[in-house]
């Protein structure tokens, strides 16, 4: 054989594996718009990695993913919507309303799949929970939309004459409409109602200072990932005051976990599952679009009408 012929074969035999590699199509993307930061939602981003796994889908070898945070900043994700559709992801997931009405405007041909507190035929994110219809649909617990529900139950824990707080993110769009909605539950129950806001550390702390100093009763977090992200902070602060607190989800003891919820949401969102199949041309989605309240009951709800116990 003459040398350039041996080279040839060679060369030949070397890039080989790099063609054929490359013929291989890639692997499915997954994009994440987050309304927190990738720290503090860790927790919640493994429960959701874990639930794909559990369908055959691992990070890294199989599937990839886009992560996007706003880190509490909701202003933020219309952009971050608009750089992740660029990136051209067969799914989007988003785990806030902001974010899944940011993910809706950007993209009406890409499966989004949502997990929210709020109605999502009310805010507009679907037409109904049975034909969701469009390129959405996903997961509602419905904590937001039970909150009178939830302020009930803590309400019974404290004296009649004992006030109730509200602690509320003012950057999150859904302040003003919980704070509205638990005002008029509270009135309902013939309770006084306190509007505490917090957007950082130093300011819940300052709350729930402002809390005991006016002798509540008992306080109420209101749904927010920000709040989520600071929990131990809560926690510790509600077991130094002795405030009854009630709280969205309860990582220990009673009640459904938020990451049981994740796992569950992953199932939504696997390349493979029934919503990117029907999605994947642009198709309407024909997954229900969220649980209705019953099969979020009790046993589901995370409260804790006895505070943090020191």
């Amino acid at each position: 054989m003459k040398r350039c012929e041996l080279i040839a074969v060679i060369c030949g035999a070397a890039l080989w594996p790099l063609m054929a590699h490359a013929q291989q199509p890639a692997a499915p993307k997954i994009g994440f718009l987050g309304g927190g930061s990738a720290e503090g939602f860790e927790p919640l981003a493994e429960a959701f990695r874990q639930g794909l796994r559990e369908g055959g889908y691992t990070e890294g070898k199989n599937v990839a993913f886009e992560y996007r945070w706003a880190a509490g900043q909701f202003e933020r994700l219309p952009r971050l919507a608009i750089d992740l559709v660029s990136r051209r992801p067969a799914v989007i997931a988003t785990q806030t309303l902001p974010g899944a009405l940011a993910a809706k405007a950007s993209t009406d041909t890409i499966p989004i799949v949502f997990v929210i507190g709020e109605d999502p035929i009310k805010v507009g994110l679907v037409a109904s929970l049975n034909r969701p219809a469009g390129n959405v649909t996903g997961i509602s617990n419905f904590m937001n939309v039970l909150g009178a529900k939830r302020l009930e139950l803590v309400s019974e824990a404290v004296p009649k004459d004992a006030r109730l707080a509200l602690l509320v993110n003012p950057n999150n769009p859904n302040a003003g409409p919980d704070t509205k909605e638990l005002q008029t539950a509270a009135a309902a129950l013939g309770r006084h109602l306190e509007i505490f806001q917090a957007s950082s550390e130093r300011e819940i702390e300052t709350a729930f200072a402002a809390a005991v100093e006016r002798k509540v009763g008992a306080l109420f977090i209101n749904t927010d990932p920000f709040f989520f992200e600071q929990r131990e902070q809560v926690v510790a602060l509600a077991a130094r005051y002795r405030v009854p607190t009630i709280y969205p989800f309860r990582e220990k003891g009673r009640g459904r976990r938020a990451d049981e919820l994740w796992r569950e949401f992953s199932q939504g969102v696997a390349p493979s599952g029934s919503l990117c199949r029907e999605n994947s041309q642009g198709r309407q989605a024909k997954r229900a679009a969220g649980h209705s309240a019953d099969e979020f009951g009790p046993s589901h709800q995370s409260q804790d009408s006895q505070g943090a116990r020191p």
